[in-house]
């Protein structure tokens, strides 16, 4: 099963970082030659009225807050060991 991250979109949370933290999914996807639909299912949400512990995503299903770009590289690392 591949893996699943789900990102917030919503106003607050992606203003709050998740904007950078899409940005740091692509960057480590086209490093590692990783493909969405393929090697991973990327996808968003709307506000999931979360906002004050954000910028908010899901992993598998798990929610994780204050999420900022080294957080989220340590995620995809964790996903996609070398």
């Amino acid at each position: 099963m591949k893996p699943k991250i789900t990102i917030c979109m919503g106003s607050s949370c992606f203003a709050r970082g998740n904007e950078k933290n899409l940005a740091v999914i692509e960057k480590f996807m086209a490093e590692r030659d990783l493909r969405d639909e393929i090697d991973l299912e990327l996808d968003c949400s709307l506000c999931r009225e979360r906002c004050n512990g954000g910028p908010n995503l899901l992993v598998n299903g798990k929610e994780y807050g204050n999420v900022d770009q080294g957080m989220m590289y340590e995620l995809l690392r964790d996903l996609f060991p070398r």
